[in-house]
């Protein structure tokens, strides 16, 4: 059986980046050639010397919404909502706190133009909101909302377009696909012209990307389901690629589950839309991705055991031992690692 405590290791505090790097593409990258078990030390634009034409480089463009929102009850006390995923017009799943003040018929006061009313619990404690906006929803949750940055990042953010990638398009995330943060629009373009492709699908990251394993046994953690897109000239980029051997990159785990999700035996994809809770953790046989970019990840959470998937648990927690000796920065604004 394998524990969620297998997947733990020691971080020092002071490695959490508590603002992202300046230029975007200046973070560091360590590599892993998993054939060679080797690990080379690196700058993020050095990708370049990795990716050779005809690599297929998938990305997530999905945009971050501004989904944390401050309100009152009638009683006077104050909650968090955590805008998690559009069920309908007027019905988000959402992360309260603190829940216990909100049992369904509750209703939270977010500012003259928003309100919203505890239409129903989940088994896991999500409130499902029904929302009442006074002007286009859209509209008005840009002017009372906030990035939702994680509970670990301390330091308002200055720019909060540094908490979207450069090809974000498609609202809906309540979270970044942080693998993606370090590209640049110049660096895309060198990497284009190099002969890689780009293909774009999306997933709006929910809870299923960020909920906290809870249960000690992995296999016992049920994801939350997250939407995705999968557009057909994505999907005839990657099939293409796969019918003739050429390599499949996917930025982020979010690009991977989305991959993983629908790819049959052979790799191939369909283009087509659809919800995925999708859970990758040792052993998995990786059908459509081969080499993976993405940031370091929260101890014990279901993206390190992604990533332990992709080679070993063993040498995955023996790079973040190396991450942590050399000070790479961790998490969301944090340094990358490729695995190749």
């Amino acid at each position: 059986m394998l524990k969620t405590s297998d997947f733990y290791y020691d971080l020092p505090e002071e490695l959490i980046a508590q603002t992202p790097a300046e230029p975007r593409d200046s973070s560091r990258m360590l590599v892993y050639k998993r054939s060679e078990k080797k690990i080379e030390h690196r700058i993020f634009r050095d990708i370049v010397d990795y990716l050779k034409a005809g690599d297929v480089l998938v990305i997530n463009n999905t945009k971050v919404i501004p989904a944390r929102l401050y309100g009152k009850l009638s009683t006077g006390g104050a909650v968090e909502v955590l805008l998690l995923k559009r069920l309908d017009m007027d019905l988000w799943e959402t992360l309260v706190r603190p829940g216990r003040k909100c049992p369904v018929g509750r209703e939270i006061f977010v500012s003259d133009k928003l309100s919203m009313t505890v239409e129903d619990v989940t088994v896991t404690g999500e409130r499902v909101m029904r929302m009442k906006c006074d002007g286009v929803f859209e509209e008005v949750l840009d002017e009372v909302g906030s990035m939702p940055l994680p509970p670990y990042i301390k330091k308002k953010l200055d720019d909060e377009t540094r908490y979207q990638t450069v090809y974000a398009k498609h609202e809906g995330s309540a979270a970044a696909p942080t693998a993606g943060l370090h590209f640049t629009p110049e660096l895309l373009e060198k990497i284009k012209g190099m002969g890689v492709e780009i293909a774009e699908i999306m997933l709006h990251v929910g809870l299923g990307t960020f909920r906290p394993v809870k249960e000690e046994s992995v296999e016992e953690h049920k994801m939350h389901t997250e939407y995705y897109e999968i557009p057909k000239d994505a999907a005839e980029k990657i099939n293409a690629a796969k019918k003739e051997g050429r390599r499949i990159i996917a930025v982020g785990t979010t690009s991977v589950r989305t991959l993983e999700s629908v790819a049959d035996e052979n790799g191939f994809v369909t283009a087509t839309t659809g919800e995925t809770d999708i859970f990758i953790y040792p052993p998995y046989d990786f059908k459509c991705v081969d080499a993976l970019l993405t940031n370091f990840h929260l101890p014990e959470s279901t993206l390190i055991m992604l990533v332990s998937a992709f080679c070993t648990r063993e040498e995955v927690l023996d790079i973040y031992k190396t991450a942590v000796g050399e000070k790479y920065r961790f998490f969301s604004f944090g340094d990358c690692t490729l695995f190749l």
